[in-house]
């Protein structure tokens, strides 16, 4: 059996939004559409990773840079981390010489 020595740092839902600078509607709509992974807490309320901050920062330049709807950018996300798995792949396919 293994113990935790630190408890893993959380964002509740206002201070993720503060950090994200995202409304926390808009959150909560985020993760309603699967782009978001929180977890819940005890009393059920969402909880945030910080690399959810990351993830957040990614939807923002893609909905606010290319004007891409939030229902839309799933998809987008999906291709663009298929397009990097790809390239890695090539990248270490690749012969060396």
């Amino acid at each position: 059996m293994t113990y935790a020595l630190v408890r893993p740092v959380r964002l509740d839902l206002n201070s993720y939004a503060r950090a994200t600078g995202l409304h926390p509607e808009i959150v909560r709509r985020l993760v309603a559409l699967g782009l978001l992974e929180p977890v819940r807490d005890a009393r059920g309320e969402l909880c945030f990773s910080p690399t959810q901050v990351a993830v957040a920062a990614r939807i923002r330049r893609l909905h606010d840079g290319l004007s891409i709807n939030y229902a839309a950018i799933g998809l987008v996300i999906d291709l663009l981390d298929r397009i990097d798995r790809l390239e890695a792949a090539l990248r270490n396919a690749a012969p060396r010489h």
